[in-house]
């Protein structure tokens, strides 16, 4: 199965054929409280240099989240989709959990996007899944409806079930729906990632269909968030999963991930690892680490 979404001039391919993708998650305002007070004054430079420095990095993709409470969030992420479309080449993954806010950014957008999401809760579906038919966009479903977060593993599998069934009645295939199994926080759930990796397989080999997860949740109250983070996304790539949204300027994060696709045989005679490392090593032999950004 192989999701496709598109720029203007990229397409990038999400599949258990290629390479694990990364959707970089700088452009959120949750817990950036100047990217949230610049974005309610309609200042957009910290949105556009953050998806420059993404894409500089590597990021083959971009989520755009533009959730600033009192504000105008349709308009808002609207104009962002069309600022970022203005100063970088890759597709973009459509992120609100505002209906009309989703309707205005496929209306912006140019390409075919993902949308990032659709849950299980009926009035969801039968808003959110209709936009993304009418745009022949791809969307994120996540695993939860309206009794919560399930801590079973089979009731979140019946839940993305439910999902896909309904997509396919508006006519939107199963290529073009990703599931989020939902990372919850290892800290306070202790077999989080184990429960993960099982929804990912089964959701793999019973649905067909790819999976997708914000994958900062894992860490959350953890110290050494980042390491935490590389083992999950390594671990999660073994179990099935195809994409993260997650911090594509994490240098040792993309590092890992791409020796990932090289040990799972996504990397055709390494050339993408020798590449990587060539340029790393390209002043004197000397591994440059660059390290992630600050909050701000």
């Amino acid at each position: 199965m192989e999701t496709i979404v598109t720029s203007p001039t990229k397409t990038v391919r999400i599949g258990a054929q290629h390479p694990f993708v990364i959707i970089g998650e700088r452009i959120n305002p949750t817990g950036r409280k100047l990217l949230s007070a610049e974005l309610a004054a309609g200042n957009f430079e910290r949105v556009t240099r953050d998806a420059i420095a993404q894409v500089a990095a590597g990021a083959p993709m971009l989520d755009v989240n533009c959730g600033v409470p009192m504000t105008d969030e349709p308009a808002l992420l609207a104009r962002a989709i069309e600022l970022v479309q203005s100063v970088v080449d890759v597709p973009l993954c459509i992120d609100s959990s505002i209906v009309r806010a989703l309707e205005l950014g496929l209306a912006a957008y140019k390409g075919k996007p993902l949308v990032n999401s659709v849950t299980g809760e009926e009035e969801r579906l039968e808003v959110v899944l209709p936009l993304v038919a009418r745009y022949k966009a791809a969307v994120i479903g996540v695993a939860n409806d309206e009794s919560g977060i399930s801590y079973d593993p089979a009731v979140r599998f019946a839940v993305a079930k439910k999902i896909v069934e309904r997509a396919e009645s508006y006519g939107i295939p199963r290529a073009d729906v990703l599931i989020d199994p939902l990372a919850m926080p290892v800290g306070a759930v202790n077999d989080a990632g184990i429960v993960l990796f099982q929804i990912v397989r089964r959701i793999s080999e019973e649905l067909g269909v790819n999976t997708c997860c914000g994958a900062s949740n894992i860490s959350f109250g953890l110290p050494n968030r980042h390491g935490i983070n590389r083992a999950f996304l390594t671990m999660a790539a073994a179990a099935g999963m195809n994409c993260a949204i997650t911090s594509a300027t994490e240098a040792s994060l993309r590092e890992a991930l791409l020796a990932a696709d090289v040990m799972m045989g996504k990397d055709e005679n390494c050339t993408r690892w020798l590449r990587h490392n060539r340029a790393a090593d390209g002043s004197g032999g000397r591994r440059e680490r660059r390290r992630a950004p600050a909050a701000e």
